[in-house]
């Protein structure tokens, strides 16, 4: 009857949902090896300024051909540049500024807390109630985040661990007001206007960098290795990524949809073991302890 099917619905939109969010973390993970070569040659802003300005060169198009120049001429423009720019941008910063106070394993452990920062985000603005079963499974996605990081957590790790919870609770509510405003706008319509924003805010950063001297755009830099790095970083690590993310949060939330973002070191360590690095178990268990808290928070 009525409620099997939309029991049956509410199951396929979870299982879609935690489909998405691992495409999404796999697509991320690819961005920790390409930004650890880029900053070897580029210094933050300017990294985050090519990763966006790619992401967008690839969405624009994107959403133009499917949905035409009216969609774009109707979108809530002002909205979304806000909350891109504010939400997924400061998100996006923070965990850039966490590495590099610390490295990319510490900064990781930092992202393990995104599902913390997540459901404050979604207690404090959608009211929403939490099962003895969801904090169980919590707990499981940061120990399972810690787990496949290593643990390693050093002495010096204040302003680094500070960073990454502001873009913990950055990330989480860009997230929500994304879904939550522009509900009625499609999910590419919603990532591109998203990216539009932090787009804003990153060449804004650029300039003022720049201006006091920290940044330069060094040409000898823009190498055909580096241009295919920012293509990985912008295209697959931010547009492909954040599409699958806004699929998941819309579908599960941007609580349980977190949890998946601490199962991201274990894909990173897959993606550097296909080029030549080697098997980690502390990644792989940590993965597993995830994918459980993953499955019990959902229950």
């Amino acid at each position: 009857g009525m409620s099997e099917s939309s029991a049956h619905q509410s199951r396929q939109g979870r299982i879609s949902g935690n489909l998405f969010g691992v495409g999404s973390m796999v697509a991320w993970a690819a961005g920790f090896p390409a930004v650890e070569a880029l900053m070897q040659d580029f210094d933050l802003p300017t990294v985050m300024t090519g990763r966006f300005a790619m992401a967008l060169a690839v969405l624009l198009p994107v959403w133009l051909l499917s949905e035409g120049w009216p969609a774009l001429l109707r979108a809530r423009w002002g909205r979304g540049l806000w909350i891109g720019g504010l939400g997924i941008g400061m998100g996006a910063a923070g965990v850039l500024v966490s590495q590099a106070l610390t490295d990319p394993v510490t900064a990781a452990i930092f992202a393990a807390a995104t599902p913390l920062c997540a459901s404050v985000v979604d207690w404090v603005w959608l009211r929403r109630r939490f099962t003895p079963k969801f904090f169980a499974g919590l707990g499981a996605a940061v120990v399972g985040g810690i787990v496949a990081t290593g643990g390693g957590v050093p002495g010096s790790i204040g302003l680094g661990a500070l960073a990454g919870l502001v873009s913990g609770l950055f990330f989480a509510w860009g997230s929500m007001a994304l879904n939550r405003d522009l509900a009625d706008h499609s999910v590419v319509a919603r990532t591109t206007i998203s990216a539009a924003g932090v787009l804003l805010v990153m060449v804004a950063v650029l300039a003022v960098s720049m201006a006091l001297g920290r940044s330069a755009l060094p040409e000898a830099a823009f190498s055909l290795r580096n241009l295919a790095l920012f293509a990985v970083y912008g295209t697959l690590a931010f547009s492909v990524s954040q599409f699958f993310w806004v699929a998941a949060t819309d579908k599960l939330g941007v609580t349980l949809a977190s949890f998946h973002i601490n199962a991201a070191p274990f894909y990173t360590m897959l993606i550097l073991l296909a080029l030549g690095g080697g098997w980690s178990w502390p990644q792989a268990i940590g993965a597993a302890i995830v994918g459980a808290g993953v499955v019990v928070a959902q229950r």
